[in-house]
């Protein structure tokens, strides 16, 4: 009997793979040979589920996406709406190894989605995400301000995280710093 394969497991091991040489060698050192090395597989194998290297990176962001959209979506964070909103929003920043490889990942693609419509198309979908969260939460933060307000209040709160997150990445401010940052600016929302 032959063997059943799941190839949507298999994409996602290849994006883990991805994932593995963007943050030990970066983005550039990604290509079909690197990332079968890494994953044990071979080229030919690889290619049977991504033809080109920009379709498997554009694959690999979109799991980043998809596993965070989860796990915001799972998290029922209690307290106050500050709290909840920390809560949901250190989901997006790397604060720890996990994090921080999928923000690395994120970051990556800001660069390789100037060059690139089917890359840039994917970062498009991580920019609108993240700006809808911080539209929803912010709406939370501030139920009595006028939607130009809340629109206005959601803006600085994504750039305060994608700034900290940034920050993070290059080594400037430690995860705990960036935390206290997040939860400085959040005391300064209030209604």
């Amino acid at each position: 009997m032959p063997k059943v394969v799941d190839h949507e497991e298999r994409r996602r091991e290849l994006a883990g793979a991805v994932w593995r040489v963007i943050t030990r060698d970066g983005v550039a050192h990604v290509s079909m040979r690197t990332v079968a090395a890494e994953s044990g597989w071979s080229s030919g194998a690889l290619r049977h589920y991504f033809a080109t290297r920009d379709e498997l990176l554009a694959f690999a962001c979109e799991q980043v996406l998809t596993r965070v959209t989860a796990r915001i979506t799972a998290l029922r964070p209690q307290g106050t709406p500050q709290e909840m909103v920390r809560a949901l929003l250190l989901e997006t920043m790397p604060v720890d190894s996990e994090r921080h490889t999928e923000a690395s990942i994120t970051f990556a693609f800001l660069a390789l989605g100037l060059g690139d419509p089917a890359l840039a198309a994917v970062q498009r979908k991580i920019l609108i995400g993240m700006s809808e969260l911080c539209q929803n939460l912010t709406r939370h933060l501030l139920p009595d301000a006028s939607p130009q307000q809340q629109l206005s209040a959601a803006r600085r709160l994504n750039a305060m995280v994608d700034g900290l997150s940034v920050h993070v990445l290059a080594g400037h401010l430690t995860p705990a710093e960036a935390v206290a940052e997040l939860d400085a600016h959040l005391t300064t929302v209030s209604p």
